[in-house]
């Protein structure tokens, strides 16, 4: 063995899903695999039309076996998860019948209320291994008798410096100004109304650098043009700037979220040294047990004066914790690990 494939909906973009398996492909290639991506959108190795969230029609199913047919193993992110393309997981799913396959789970249909009557995913087949992102997924796995290992998401534990002073200009607002940034793609669980109420009781600039899905450009838009506080919506997908830049300019991560699998902004956060203000989603819950210590996003007092103080500590704290528990090279290992355990060798 020694060739992996990774396919999904969509890769190589700036949602998480991308973000994780980009990592993960950066595992593998580290372990000796030789990877490639099939996908229905973004820049891969083979696109694969129908695979693309809200397909109007399903991917050739001879297509899709012969992109995958030169994998010893196929990794497949979140689309044997969710049903955001149901024609398309089932295809993939009989195509890998009685082959090795890691199923990576974000989203599992039950943790998303209009998802929840879709009781056919994830499927099963002795040959795969299920991974999931957090311990609270793998217990609800157990529940409905599927085995699983939590791996969890791997970051940079040295992510290079941004140019603040060069992204600040590029926004239009001065190095003094209170930039509040909420780097997510705007979705209802993403609680953008309360991102935005804290915009507004800081006095800072509320900057959204992502747009909206699943239909959500009208009440965005709605809650946008009644925020009491200047708005960005300016993407750097595409342009000369990085997250480090991102980060670097930014005085408080806002991450609100009624829901995530996980969520990476918070990590990012704490690996650029930035304050940041998270929900009490249950998968946050769980990081936090690690030892984070972020905000609650209703205690805007005690936001505004960390903001104006910058406790060194507080920030010291987090960006330990992310790196001794969250690192590429502890998820690496964790991959190798399970690997080896399906005697998949390359």
């Amino acid at each position: 063995m020694g060739v992996c494939a990774i396919v999904s909906f969509r890769l190589g973009l700036s949602d998480g899903v991308s973000i994780v398996a980009a990592l993960w492909a950066q595992a593998l290639s580290d372990l000796g695999w030789d990877t490639y991506t099939v996908a229905g959108d973004g820049p891969v190795d083979q696109r694969i039309a129908g695979l693309e969230i809200g397909a109007t029609r399903s991917p050739d199913r001879g297509e899709l076996e012969a992109a995958l047919a030169p994998a010893d193993v196929v990794v497949a992110e979140n689309i044997l998860s969710i049903p955001m393309n149901l024609a398309a997981s089932r295809i993939l799913a009989e195509i890998l019948v009685g082959r090795p396959a890691v199923l990576h789970h974000h989203d599992p249909p039950w943790q998303r209320a209009r998802f929840a009557h879709i009781t056919e995913l994830p499927p099963d087949d002795p040959q795969w291994r299920h991974v999931t992102i957090n311990r609270l997924t793998e217990r609800q796995f157990a529940d409905r008798g599927l085995a699983a290992t939590t791996i969890y998401n791997g970051f940079d534990p040295d992510p290079p410096p941004g140019d603040r002073r060069r992204l600040r200009a590029w926004l239009g607002i001065a190095d003094l100004d209170l930039l509040v940034t909420h780097p997510v793609r705007a979705i209802a669980r993403k609680n953008i109304p309360k991102a935005v109420e804290i915009s507004e009781r800081l006095g800072g600039h509320y900057w959204l650098p992502q747009p909206a899905e699943e239909g959500y450009h009208e009440e965005l838009e709605r809650i946008l043009a009644a925020a009491r506080c200047p708005v960005i919506r300016r993407p750097i997908t595409g342009t000369e700037f990085a997250m480090a830049d991102l980060y670097a300019a930014t005085d408080l991560v806002v991450f609100p979220s009624t829901w995530e699998g996980f969520g990476n902004p918070p990590v990012e956060a704490a690996l650029h040294r930035r304050l940041a203000a998270v929900g009490r989603y249950p998968v946050a819950n769980e990081l936090r047990a690690l030892g984070f210590r972020w905000f609650d996003p209703d205690d805007t007092d005690t936001i505004a004066a960390a903001v104006e103080d910058r406790p060194d500590d507080l920030l010291d704290r987090n960006r330990q914790i992310a790196r001794e528990h969250l690192s590429v090279e502890h998820m690496t290992n964790e991959v190798a690990r399970l690997f080896a355990d399906a005697g998949w060798h390359r």
